[in-house]
């Protein structure tokens, strides 16, 4: 299931470095971290991204009732390593039905929240009101951070975007109204510290919304 990397803010080609420049171009968006192949859900692959990443990979632990790891993928080169991740995870949803949940760690201006969350990147922006309080707060890395609704997303899914560890922190989570789960203050583990606790992750099959946001 491998393809080729591809930008982080819309999904089009990239070039990788060359003769003519020492980083990965976008037509549309000039210099990008590439965005690498979605991995299909394992603990291997869970793995791969943990130890390449120079960010978060963000997952609630443990896992709600029912809910199963369903994909990740991260943004960046051998050289940068990865400098956003997203992971995916599905299950019941709050008011019945199906619920799917991607988190985003990544750097200002990577743009992979964004494009998840529908909205015009690369960060919150003026989407993001941090004047009002919180709408959600979780546990991240054993820290309370308080999460804001991120306005002007599609009205199929509910955005939360905040700050954690110095990085942004998204939760894009489908349909709407299983946005609910965000009020429910989870506890967020950073899997680069989970050490042997990651492969007790339960899998599930590959989230198609990590393939097409």
């Amino acid at each position: 299931m491998r393809g080729e990397p591809s930008c982080p803010k819309c999904g089009g080609r990239v070039r990788a470095p060359g003769l003519f420049s020492d980083s990965w171009q976008c037509d549309a968006h000039g210099t990008v971290f590439p965005l690498q192949p979605v991995i299909p859900p394992s603990v291997e692959a869970l793995g791969v991204v943990v130890h390449r990443t120079q960010v978060p990979v963000w997952m609630p632990w443990p896992l709600p009732v029912g809910w199963l790891f369903t994909g990740v993928t991260y943004a960046g080169d051998e050289r940068s390593g990865g400098r956003a991740t997203a992971v995916a995870c599905s299950g019941p949803g709050p008011l019945g039905g199906v619920g799917e949940l991607i988190l985003v760690a990544e750097e200002l201006g990577v743009g992979l929240g964004a494009r998840y969350a529908g909205i015009d990147g690369p960060d919150p922006g003026s989407c993001l009101n941090v004047e009002k309080p919180p709408d959600a707060k979780v546990l991240a890395g054993g820290r309370p951070t308080p999460l804001w609704h991120v306005s002007g997303a599609p009205s199929d899914r509910a955005v939360f975007a905040g700050e954690a560890r110095g990085l942004w922190l998204w939760a894009v989570v489908w349909p709407e109204q299983s946005g609910l789960l965000m009020y429910d203050e989870l506890v967020l583990a950073d899997l680069r510290e989970a050490g042997a606790e990651v492969e007790l992750v339960p899998c599930g099959a590959l989230s198609p919304r990590l393939l097409r946001p």
